[in-house]
Parts: structure tokens; C-alpha cells; sequence
């Protein structure tokens, strides 16, 4: 392990405090909103270069991997987003819709790079990133409507923009780097980025909490208010990820791969639907902002924890 993995989460944790510090630099704060994306461009880019086109057939053939993914992520967890929401937060109706959308939306993006940490199966990860993606954008107005029965509208052109900044350009660069640079550049390249991916994703939540920091700070409170819930959801889940990938007789990397992909919430992507789907209703924004100050730590520390569970020989010697 290199100084950089050693100190990872240092720099995540550095990266939201500087960001949130320098939040009052108003015109920092006012354009490292349009940062976010770029930096998640930069992230996403590095680690389509890692993945070979040629491995993601064989990871979308894993019907258990995805079967059960898709289960958690858009069956089990709204339910039980609901029910904790209920249980937590419904004293503030505007609270409670800002952690649902979040608990709905399955990350598109830095899950990538936890999954990476965790030594879990990037193919296998990144082949259910656009199934997650399609159906993230289908049910989540439905599920807003069924549970909050709302009718506000998503701003699809805003959120096609978005996608196509953050996932549809890096794949369209990755691939022609591929095919336009030689064996001796491109695996430099790659080095580099794999080398350097935490660095980029730092940037990336740096710019988040400073676009948002004054809005969070006017609304502290409201860090409390959804600590609870959103811990005991990362909670649980870690420990269904673990107990269902035991009997399902995953590998180890199907395991990290699973833990991740349904533990990491598409912050960015949720913050830009709330933005555009609820004017003037800041605390929705702000139950997203604080999603991942609360969520970056854990799937650092869940990271660990997995890595942990192969290197004990827990995770093979607890199958059923």
C-alpha cells in the first residue's frame, strides 16, 4: 500500500472540511458548483480506462449478481428508506423527501472507486451501472408519487445534460485513448489514474460541500436530524450484503461488488434532480448535501471492513 492509499481517508475528510471552511469565498463557493462535474468527469474517465470492454459481457451474465443488486436497490431499499423516514423524519415532510431521494437513487459514479478500494469486481460493478441509472431516473418520480403523492415534475433535459457530462463522455474519451494512444502511453495513463483516482474524487467532494457550505450551515440542525436514519440504513445494509452474499455463495469480489453498488447513494445526481424538481425547497437540497458527509466516511470505513472480512477468511468460512 503507497503513502497516497495509506492516507486516503485523511484526504476525503481534509477535502470536505477545506471545502466547507472555504464556503464563505463567495466567488469560490458561487463557481465550484460547475466543478463537481468536472472532476466527476475526470474520476469516471480514469476508471473507464482500467475496465476492458471485452470482460463487461460476461459481467452482464451474472443474472444472480444483478437480480439481487436490482432487488436491493429498487425494491428493498425505498421500502425501507420509507420506513426509516417515517420512523425518523416525519415531523418534516421537506427533510424526509430530500433522505428518500437519496436512499433511492443507487450511485453512478464514485461507487466505482470504492468498489476499487474494496478490491471488488469493476466489470462486474460498472455492467450494472447503466441498468441502475435507467431505472434510478424511471422510478424515482413514481416512487415520489406513490409515497409523497407529489406532482412536481424532473427536468429531464437538465438531468440528460448531466449524465452526459459525468458517465456518456468519459466512457466516449476512455475509449478512444485506448484506441488512439500505444501499449507504452496508455498504460502510463492508466497508472496515473489509478494511482491518483482519490485525489480526484477529493476535488469532486471539495466542490460540493463548498458550493454548498453556507446553505449547510444555516441549517445545522438538520445534520442530526438525518444521521440517525441514514447510519442505521448503512448499517443494516452492510450486514444484508454480507449475510445474502454468504448464502448465495457469491465470491469475494461478487461480495465487495454488491456491498458497494447498493451502500453508495448518487448524491450529485439526486441534488441536481432536488435543484431542479423543487424550487425554493431548500431543505431538500440540504438532506442531500449532507448525504455525503455522512456517506463518504462510511464507504470508506465499509471498504475496510470488506477488506477485512477476505483477509480474516471470514467471508468463505461463514458460508452456508
Amino acid at each position: 500500500m503507497n503513502l497516497i492509499e495509506k492516507l486516503e481517508p485523511v484526504i476525503l475528510i481534509l477535502a470536505i472540511i477545506v471545502g466547507l471552511i472555504l464556503s464563505d469565498i463567495e466567488i469560490l463557493s458561487k463557481n465550484s458548483g460547475n466543478l463537481i462535474n468536472l472532476f466527476l468527469c475526470i474520476m469516471i474517465y480514469g476508471l473507464f480506462l482500467e475496465v476492458p470492454l471485452k470482460d463487461l459481457k460476461k459481467s452482464f451474465k451474472n443474472i444472480k449478481f444483478t437480480s439481487t443488486s436490482l432487488i436491493i436497490n429498487f425494491i428493498w431499499t425505498p421500502l425501507f428508506g420509507y420506513f426509516l423516514g417515517n420512523l425518523f423524519l416525519n415531523g418534516n415532510i421537506d427533510i424526509f423527501i430530500g433522505f428518500f431521494m437519496l436512499i433511492l437513487t443507487p450511485c453512478t459514479d464514485w461507487y466505482l472507486v470504492f468498489t476499487k478500494m474494496a478490491k471488488g469486481d469493476l466489470n462486474l460493478s460498472l455492467s450494472i451501472l447503466p441498468i441502475n441509472l435507467i431505472l434510478q431516473l424511471i422510478l424515482l418520480p413514481i416512487y415520489l408519487i406513490i409515497f409523497f403523492s407529489s406532482n412536481n415534475t424532473i427536468n429531464y433535459i437538465d438531468l440528460g445534460y448531466s449524465l452526459l457530462i459525468v458517465i456518456v463522455i468519459p466512457f466516449v474519451l476512455a475509449q478512444l485513448s485506448k484506441v488512439i494512444l500505444n501499449q507504452e502511453m496508455g498504460e502510463k495513463l492508466t497508472g496515473f489514474f489509478s494511482k491518483y483516482q482519490i485525489i480526484f474524487l477529493a476535488l469532486a467532494v471539495f466542490a460540493i460541500f463548498n458550493s454548498q457550505g453556507k446553505l449547510l450551515f444555516d441549517n445545522l440542525n438538520t445534520v442530526l436530524t438525518i444521521f440517525i436514519p441514514l447510519m442505521v440504513f448503512f448499517a443494516i445494509n452492510t450486514i444484508i450484503d454480507l449475510l445474502l452474499s454468504q448464502q448465495i455463495n457469491f465470491t469475494y469480489e461478487e461480495y465487495a461488488s454488491l456491498t458497494m453498488t447498493t451502500l453508495a447513494r448518487n448524491s450529485p445526481l439526486a441534488l441536481a434532480i432536488a435543484i431542479n424538481s423543487f424550487p425554493g425547497r431548500e431543505l431538500i437540497a440540504i438532506a442531500l448535501v449532507i448525504g455525503p458527509l455522512i456517506e463518504l466516511p462510511v464507504l470508506y470505513i465499509v471498504s475496510r471492513f470488506v477488506l477485512w472480512i477476505k483477509n480474516s477468511g471470514l467471508f468463505f468460512s461463514c458460508r452456508l
